[in-house]
């Protein structure tokens, strides 16, 4: 026996899947901070009204967007660990930066303490939420540009370190740090503002990320060079470079590539577009938005037991049952015989079907906020289990050329819808308390009467998405380049 043979796989892949792990988890805390901060602590300092924080979710769904289109390039042109570090470093300088905002507003107001501002009427106080609200959007176009890098440098590194059979499940395991990030952040999140205030919330989840980037520096290289990983396992990961890797190679040089914008002539591009534009909104609005509707609807701030248990119960819905959002259009294929397409097409009008359940959330809530938990909790499993598939429809119907062009500006499409829910809820919020009783809807009136239309779009939002695409793409039908 060689000595190759003889000595024991090392397994620091598993590692280096651990940091993507936590990484993932990291990012989407991030994120979620201003969500679980702002309607408790941070308006009633800046006088933010809901049009505002509408604005910055709404603006931040856009920068997000955007920063996709360029993403996957960076990366790719930094290489893993330094595009990697670098995407972190600048999302969670973002992060941090939001603590001092309100001393910003202070020192360019001429106040003495942060404290002054919450006790501001008139326009004395409409001056601080304005300039708040700027510094927030470029605390958020920073946190948007670095966060946008994470899954292209996370799905690059599980590239270098799993062989193809080991991706899909090591992909699962770092990608499952978005639900774990989210049922965190509820259980942590709103503590740390009421003890240290929201400045430290966003300090203290903003650090992990300098934390992680030196755990990254410490511990990652390429395979090949890193000297944690032996021969037996360096020669498990690149099990597949002489044949598969060759054929991919070839296939790659034959595959012609459509130019970007005879995309658009396409109307399979088109349905996915639409499926994006339709749907994104309707997941980034509940993440926004969940947290104040508890606080404004049923008196549960973030920080108090029962609000934490409502948001993390939410999430561990979506969670838990999302999982099983892969498997139904397998079955529909491998047991019902049908073409790819046509299965997942199948599933997806199932997934479409669970955010109806959105327009029983505010009604029931008249019993228990536990409802509107529980209802809102499944139609985010639905939007997540639909999600999945709508991305696989690409690879059903493009060329693996195009495959990123389609994703870039899919994730534009779905900027764009999630940018005009959460700015026009915002401000539509804000219009309906000034109406009162004068506004009604279902039997809700005022504000509660705004939250009961959102509701509705979000519950027919998806079935509309559907019915639409299939209408562009009644049928299987890749996309076949000329020669």
């Amino acid at each position: 026996m060689s000595a190759v043979q003889t000595t024991k796989m090392s397994n620091f892949r598993w590692v280096i899947c651990a940091l993507l792990f936590l990484a993932t988890t990291i990012n989407y805390m991030d994120r979620q901070v201003l969500s679980l901060t702002w309607k408790d602590f941070i308006a009633p300092e800046f006088h933010w009204t809901d049009g505002d924080y509408g604005t910055i979710t709404g603006m931040f769904s856009l920068f997000y967007a955007i920063a996709n289109l360029f993403a996957g390039k960076f990366i790719d042109w930094m290489g893993t660990k330094k595009g990697y570090l670098i995407a972190i470093f600048v999302w969670s300088l973002g992060a941090v930066l939001h603590a001092g905002c309100g001393w910003v507003a202070m020192t360019v107001e001429g106040y003495d303490s942060v404290a002054q501002l919450g006790q501001l009427t008139g326009d004395a106080a409409v001056a601080i939420a304005t300039i708040s609200v700027w510094l927030f959007l470029s605390c958020r176009l920073i946190l948007a540009v670095g966060e946008a890098g994470n899954f292209p440098a996370a799905i690059k590194a599980t590239a270098e370190y799993f062989p193809k059979k080991d991706r899909a499940f090591s992909t699962s395991i770092f990608n499952s740090g978005a639900s774990v990030g989210a049922l965190a952040a509820p259980a942590t999140i709103p503590l740390l503002a009421r003890a240290w205030g929201w400045e430290m919330a966003f300090i203290i989840i903003g650090a992990l990320g300098f934390i992680w980037m030196g755990l990254w520096t410490l511990l990652y290289d390429k395979p090949a060079k890193n000297p944690r990983v032996n021969q037996a396992e360096l020669n498990y990961i690149e099990q597949d470079n002489d044949i598969a890797e060759a054929q991919d190679r070839d296939n790659q040089k034959e595959e012609k590539t459509i130019p970007f914008f005879k995309c658009f002539t396409y109307k399979q591009t088109w349905s996915f577009l639409v499926g994006k534009f339709m749907t994104d909104g309707v997941w980034w609005f509940f993440l926004f938005w969940a947290p104040a509707y508890f606080s404004d609807q049923y008196g549960y701030t973030s920080d108090s037991a029962m609000g934490i248990a409502l948001i993390f119960t939410l999430y561990a819905i979506v969670t838990i049952l999302s999982i099983g959002g892969g498997y139904l259009p397998t079955y529909f294929v491998d047991k019902k015989g049908m073409n790819p397409y046509l299965g997942r097409m199948r599933a997806m009008f199932i997934f479409a079907c669970f955010p109806v359940l959105g327009l029983f959330a505010q009604p029931m809530g008249a019993y228990s906020a536990w409802w509107p938990a529980i209802l809102i909790g499944l139609l985010g499993a639905g939007h997540q289990a639909w999600s999945a598939n709508l991305f696989s429809t690409i690879g059903d119907m493009f060329p693996k050329s195009t495959i990123g062009t389609i994703v870039g500006l899919g994730t534009m499409a779905g900027g764009i819808g999630s940018m005009s829910i959460n700015l026009g809820s915002g401000k539509f919020f804000d219009w309906a308390a000034d109406q009162g009783a004068a506004f009604q809807f279902f039997g809700f009136e005022g504000k509660p009467a705004a939250y009961m239309v959102v509701f509705c779009i979000c519950a027919v939002a998806y079935l509309i998405g559907w019915c639409i695409m299939k209408a562009l793409v009644p049928k299987y039908k890749p996309i076949e380049l000329e020669d």
